[in-house]
């Protein structure tokens, strides 16, 4: 059997953190800004942890990391 390779697309987009918890940036951050107010601009720039339902896949293609 080869080696599993990481998934290259998640690895740019997921990081691990210390405790084993993956961190994520927000979407609806690329454009459209006029429509969005000043609130929701700046909840958007903070980064976030992946959600219970989504880790376990996530996790798989980022095996190697």
């Amino acid at each position: 059997m080869p080696k599993m390779k990481t998934h290259r697309g998640s690895a740019k987009r997921f990081k691990k953190t210390g405790s084993g918890n993956l961190k994520r940036s927000k979407a609806y951050t690329s454009h459209l800004f006029a429509n969005k107010s000043t609130k929701q601009k700046r909840k958007l720039r903070k980064s976030t942890m992946v959600s219970k339902g989504d880790f376990k896949r996530i996790r798989h293609m980022l095996d190697n990391l």
